[in-house]
Parts: C-alpha cells; sequence; structure tokens
C-alpha cells in the first residue's frame, strides 16, 4: 500500500463560544494558516502498527496505548467504521502547527487528520459528515461536553452556523474579512472551563440563561451581517460578545489585556476566541491596518501573532 496524507486546518469561533454548549447558535470559520498533518505508511516487516507524535513526544504501538489516548481512540473508531479488525501493519506519524489548548481546534484537527489519513490509507471513502461524526466522539472523551462546533467546521472546511442538536448550516459570507489572531500564550484546558461555566450555571441557571440569550442575539445579527457583507458592523459585536464572556468569567486578565490594546492599534472589534482563559483573541481588521494590530499585540505580550482572510463563499 502506498503512503497517504491527509491535512485539516484549524478554527476559530467568530461569535457564540460557550453559550453553543447550551443550545444556542454559534459562528465558526476555518483556518487554513495553521493545520495538523497525519501521513500513514505501510510498516514493512511488522506485525504493530506504530503512532508517533513529535510534538508530544510520543511513539508507541496501537495495541499499548490506553482506551483514553484520543489519537488511539481516532484510529479506532475509523477502523470500526469500515468492520476492519485486523489492519495491516502501518506507521501514523501526526504534526501541528495549530498550538494547543489554544482555542484554534488543534484536538478535533489532529483526530480528523487522523481519520482522513487512516481511512485514505486503507482505501476507504468517509463522507465528511461521517469524519465530523467520529471527531466528535474523540471530542467527547476529550472535552466532555464539546459544542460539536469544531468537529463540524474542520471537517467541512467551510464557515458554519451552528446549534449543537440540529443539523448545522452552511455560511454564506457575502465579502471577505481579516481577522487578526493573537496567542496569549496561555494553555487552558476547553474541558476544564466548559466544567466551570456549567457549575456556574447550575448555581444561578436565570442569570446564566440571560447571558447565553444574549450572545444568541449577537451571533444572529453577525449571520444577518455577515450575509450582508456590511462586515466592518461585527466590530462592535465582537466587543459586545467578549463583555458577556468576562462575566460569564471565561476571559483573564491578559486576554481582556490584548483586547484593549487591538482597539488601541485600530481594530473595529476584539473578542477572545474558544474556550476562554487563556489560548487566542481575534481581532477584525481593515486589510491595510491588519500588520500594525499585529504588531502592537506582539508587542503587549501576545507569543505569536498571524492574519488571515475569511473569504467570500456562497
Amino acid at each position: 500500500m502506498p503512503a497517504f496524507s491527509a491535512y485539516a486546518p484549524g478554527k476559530s469561533i467568530l461569535f457564540g463560544e460557550h453559550a453553543a454548549v447550551y443550545a444556542r447558535p454559534a459562528l465558526a470559520v476555518p483556518i487554513s494558516q495553521v493545520r495538523a498533518h497525519a501521513i500513514v505508511r505501510p510498516r514493512i516487516g511488522a506485525n504493530q502498527s506504530l503512532l508517533s507524535a513529535p510534538d508530544l513526544g510520543l511513539e508507541e504501538e496501537l495495541d499499548h496505548l490506553p482506551e483514553d489516548s484520543p489519537l488511539a481512540l481516532a484510529v479506532r473508531l475509523t477502523l470500526s467504521t469500515a468492520q476492519i479488525t485486523h489492519p495491516p501493519a502501518m506507521h501514523l506519524r501526526i504534526t501541528s502547527t495549530i498550538p494547543r489548548a489554544a482555542g484554534l481546534g488543534s484536538s478535533a484537527a489532529v483526530s480528523i487528520a487522523i481519520i482522513r489519513a487512516v481511512a485514505g490509507f486503507l482505501g476507504i471513502s468517509l463522507s465528511n459528515a461521517q469524519v465530523s461524526a467520529l471527531a466528535y466522539q474523540v471530542e467527547t472523551l476529550q472535552h466532555g461536553t464539546p459544542s460539536g462546533v469544531d468537529n463540524t467546521v474542520i471537517a467541512f472546511e467551510q464557515p458554519i452556523y451552528f446549534i449543537k442538536g440540529q443539523p448545522f448550516e452552511l455560511l454564506r459570507v457575502a465579502k471577505p474579512f481579516t481577522l487578526v489572531i493573537a496567542d496569549s500564550g496561555i494553555q487552558s484546558s476547553t474541558a476544564a472551563v466548559v466544567g466551570d461555566v456549567r457549575r456556574a450555571w447550575q448555581q444561578d441557571p436565570s442569570r446564566f440563561e440571560s447571558l447565553f440569550d444574549a450572545i444568541r442575539c449577537i451571533t444572529d445579527q453577525a449571520r444577518a451581517i455577515l450575509e450582508s457583507g456590511e462586515t466592518d458592523r461585527l466590530g462592535p459585536l465582537m466587543d459586545q460578545n467578549h463583555a458577556l464572556l468576562q462575566q460569564m468569567t471565561v476571559s483573564c486578565p491578559e486576554l481582556d489585556h490584548l483586547a484593549s490594546k487591538a482597539r488601541q492599534a485600530g481594530a473595529l472589534g476584539a473578542k477572545l476566541s474558544g474556550g476562554g482563559r487563556g489560548g487566542n483573541l481575534i481581532a477584525l481588521a481593515r486589510p491595510e491596518q491588519a500588520p500594525s494590530i499585529a504588531q502592537a499585540l506582539c508587542e503587549s505580550g501576545a507569543v505569536r501573532c498571524f492574519i488571515t482572510r475569511v473569504e467570500a463563499c456562497s
């Protein structure tokens, strides 16, 4: 069998994180500047499959990895879907340029790259929906109660409007827009933050339902703006969404500082993206101002920044 490679992009949530776990909508876009890569080669002269993840310091045979290994689960789920109980010996190598625990969908992208590479190596065709569903099972192992946004937007590689438990909708973007993404350098466990929000919601459901509803209104306004092409109007909505996330205690001083610096540097709006308490900030920028905003964010404590353009699509 020849080697088979697969890539999966990162993702950014524009609006709706955390509220999406409670059946409110979210808007998310793929981020192609960072991606996970999986390559599968035949393992000549061996009878076991080997998994290598240099970024994690992992090199182990599949059969020796525990049940709660996300990498192994992605492989096992793919084999199970294909009804293959005795796969040929293979060497799966996984690398990624997506920062971990930073809100850019690292875990879902890695799972999707693995699923596609293993399936392709075995000559199996999986639909985007099948790939997304398998990756969601891995996300559940890692994050407890994921919204499903990450695996969906990464598997389909298109902007989406998503409500948990309902069919997602591909999002029409009438006009391209530019984002500056700044990594705070703080790793944060999405599962831990989601769990904290759930406990806070259980203690004060009325307050948190109001916050989730306010985020839903912002998200629906943002969708209408994206479909109309008036993308500059997204900026104030990003600021409002960030303020609501602050009230939910999922921001942190470093992200708040970066958001303030982005606005001072000319960003039209800024907010945390993803689980929060670390990870990434996204800032809406006019294309000509994006480099100076990125520079200001790096000078203000971001460990890395990159500029991405979300393309128009029908």
